[in-house]
């Protein structure tokens, strides 16, 4: 196992004299991947609120909400920070805007894809120092594109041929405003993604098909079906509300799947694909409702779901972990949520069951799983400490749970080997190495 800072610039800090002793500031950890040779890339939000400092023009005051994405080299040092987001003061506009939900991918060419939704999607250079190319998608509450949108992606997933797995949004859906992710969709092998190169991407799953306030203009020419834009009626069908309510007997009830929504599909392999879904969320408990990591291949079929959980003993409402990840180099998906750690094989057999009500896994109620990497390992990262864990997934997935049990044993020593090279406060941890780029 190995443990990563999340960190932040000192420089960044210094400009706006952040004072981790005092309140109103906060890290948050969105998502990390890793390259096949080791390097690790974070992406994280810096920010910092206070009601009596809005509209103040000195920078140690001003309110601010920063992205960043780290390099770590295969030694663990920080070598690079990209910072983005909104303008530094004294500097020109941001080249990306803040994106909500924002998850990275790195491209078969080592190029850094970062997507949020509805459908930005910003290409950078492994180095952090330039945007390579963007394609935006600013929220909006119209029911068409807007003038000049030119969308590709809210998230992407690369698959072991270099196919891109991707999310995507649509407008006119149901009786809701604005754009909301509805599409999966994948481009073809050996896909090249950057400048002058937007690939074409073949729809496979819809998520809703109640698109009767579509116009003809509400559709985007790279996500297509039938070699037609996705739009209205040409579409993959049944949707997958309507198949998984089919599959689970669901169909007409309150907590069915109607209005649904779905989460960053994952990779099995180049041909079978993981789609988290999970059904409308009320005000009060949600635990018990639907939910279902449904496995659609690369032909838009519903082959199933990663089985075992019960609806309200591992539900992921709690604390809202809807999350899968996958290794598609070995077929196997992982799952982790405040109730356990889950593992699959690729044919939707639960492998692995780690409830976090027994204490070898208690510590796992305070990560979030955010991706597996092409060596085989989780990444886990600490909500409050601002840790990344990495945790070796054995060759047999029985295994696992001795690895996990070692991993968290090991990390209070890991930590405390950081702290003396970083003296954190209140989990800031800051850097001072790694070089800046003001996106």
């Amino acid at each position: 196992m190995t443990l990563l800072p999340i960190t932040a610039p000192a420089s960044l800090l210094d400009l706006h004299r952040l004072d981790p002793e005092v309140g109103g500031w906060g890290l948050r950890v969105d998502h990390a991947v890793a390259t096949a040779a080791g390097d690790t890339y974070a992406l994280s939000g810096l920010r910092r609120y206070r009601p009596q400092a809005t509209g103040a023009a000195d920078p140690g005051e001003q309110n601010f909400d920063y992205q960043l994405i780290t390099r770590h080299g295969s030694d663990g040092t920080p070598t690079a920070t990209a910072v983005f987001g909104q303008p530094v003061p004294g500097g020109g506009p941001s080249a990306i805007p803040r994106g909500d939900g924002a998850t990275l991918a790195v491209l078969p060419n080592g190029a850094v894809a970062v997507s949020s939704r509805p459908g930005n999607t910003h290409v950078l250079s492994p180095d952090l120092d330039e945007v390579l190319v963007s394609w935006p998608m600013p929220w909006g509450l119209e029911s068409q594109p807007g003038p000049g949108e030119d969308p590709f992606a809210a998230s992407i997933a690369v698959t072991p041929a270099g196919r891109l797995l991707c999310m995507t949004s649509e407008y006119g859906l149901s009786n809701w405003a604005g754009a909301h992710p509805n599409i999966v969709a994948v481009s073809e092998p050996g896909t090249a993604l950057g400048p002058g190169r937007k690939p074409v991407l073949r729809a496979i799953a819809t998520l809703d098909a109640r698109t009767d306030r579509q116009s003809d203009t509400g559709s985007f020419a790279h996500v297509r079906y039938a070699d037609e834009p996705v739009v209205r009626g040409n579409r993959p069908l049944p949707s997958l509300t309507e198949a998984l309510s089919e599959l689970t007997g669901t169909s007409g009830s309150l907590y069915g799947y109607l209005d649904s929504k779905m989460t960053r599909p994952a990779a099995l392999g180049d041909g079978l694909f993981v789609v988290p879904v999970f059904g409308k969320t009320y005000r009060s408990t949600n635990r018990g409702q639907e939910f279902s990591f449904a496995l659609v291949d690369d032909r838009g079929v519903l082959q199933g779901r990663l089985g075992g959980l019960h609806l309200r003993e591992d539900s992921p409402f709690t604390g809202f972990d809807f999350t899968v990840v996958a290794d598609p180099h070995r077929a196997r998906a992982f799952h982790l949520n405040r109730y356990g750690l889950y593992a699959w094989s690729a044919d939707g057999a639960l492998r692995v069951r780690m409830p976090t009500s027994e204490k070898p896994f208690k510590a796992l109620v305070h990560f979030t799983l955010l991706e597996c990497t092409p060596a085989g390992e989780l990444l886990l990262a600490h909500r409050k400490q601002h840790l990344l864990l990495s945790v070796p997934v054995p060759q047999e997935l029985d295994d696992l749970a001795a690895a996990v049990e070692t991993a968290l044993k090991g990390y209070g020593r890991e930590r405390t080997a950081l702290k003396k090279q970083y003296s954190p406060v209140n989990w800031l941890w800051a850097d001072s190495a790694a070089t800046v780029n003001h996106l």
